[in-house]
């Protein structure tokens, strides 16, 4: 794992943990994701799947839509960084 312009931080703690959230690593390599073993965000932790995109909030009711998000964010980053339309 190298350290990208796009850090997306995982709670080893959080449900999203659970997920391959790797495979983002590959197909953006721009970005690297880094599990951790507390965010301090305990309150969200316990009661969404959430992860930090660039330390902005992203989060949902499933795994599956977290991601999705996620995805988002690293779209509308990338974006920004590249100077695209």
């Amino acid at each position: 794992m190298s350290l990208g312009i796009i850090v997306v931080e995982i709670c080893d703690r959080n449900a999203l943990a659970l997920e391959a959230l790797e495979e983002l690593e590959t197909k953006y390599p721009e970005v690297a994701v880094i599990r951790t073993n507390c965010l301090n965000m305990c309150n969200l932790c316990r009661a969404r799947p959430y992860a930090l995109v660039n330390e902005r909030r992203v989060y949902a009711k499933t795994p599956e839509a977290c991601i999705e998000e996620i995805e988002v964010l690293i779209k509308e980053e990338l974006n920004d960084f590249y100077g695209g339309e």
